[in-house]
């Protein structure tokens, strides 16, 4: 049989046909395989861990058969309570495998304490990127007579002076005491006063002859 006779032959097509057959049925166990050694479609939504403590995280994935590893700590956040779950990765409601390894950050027991450093005659605009890069905020600003406009001038922490060096905890907020650009009233009469010549009056003594 020539070769043009067999491939226009009832023969060639029937084994192309089982050829294609086989392929097809190898293909359908090779990915019913594959997602059976894959667990595909038996994905675990990640549980929102936040605001649990380390045991309770533990509980937690154990009862849908995923692991935790503790990162670290965190610096202290007051919005959240002590050594709970402030950070995880993955994040809530994404989708994982069974055994996946949930990553952890805790919240620390407390804020730690940081120095007051020295913002005495700096600006305000100089002294507030100070305070923040040090973990402090910003409170209450008051203005009182002083000719350096905007010049820290006094620092108070609850009510009180405080000195560079002094140790307050973190996120706590500093009271700035500025000056607002004008002498003080003492100064004004000071210097109006000695400016001002009095002038005595004098005594006209009679012409002696």
């Amino acid at each position: 049989m020539s070769l043009r006779k067999y491939l226009t032959s009832r023969v060639f097509f029937t084994q192309v046909f089982l050829a294609a057959l086989i392929i097809a049925v190898l293909g359908y166990l090779f990915m019913h395989w594959l997602t059976f050694t894959t667990d595909h479609g038996n994905e675990i939504t990640v549980p929102d861990l936040r605001k649990l403590t380390e045991e309770q995280v533990e509980e937690k994935l154990d009862e849908l058969d995923l692991d935790y590893v503790l990162l670290d700590s965190v610096d202290y956040r007051g919005d959240y309570p002590k050594y709970s779950v402030v950070q995880q990765d993955p994040i809530p409601g994404a989708k994982v495998k069974e055994g996946r390894k949930v990553y952890i950050k805790i919240n620390s027991s407390g804020f730690s304490s940081v120095k007051v450093p020295n913002l005495i005659e700096k600006t305000y605009r100089e002294a507030l990127p100070t305070l923040r890069a040090l973990g402090l905020e910003e409170g209450t600003i008051t203005y009182i007579p002083n000719l350096g406009k905007d010049m820290v001038l006094e620092m108070r922490y609850k009510g009180r002076n405080i000195k560079p060096g002094d140790r307050v905890l973190k996120s706590s907020k500093i009271d700035l005491v500025l000056g607002d650009g004008k002498a003080s009233y003492e100064e004004d009469i000071t210097s109006e006063t000695d400016s001002t010549v009095v002038a005595e009056p004098t005594e006209e003594l009679p012409n002696e002859q």
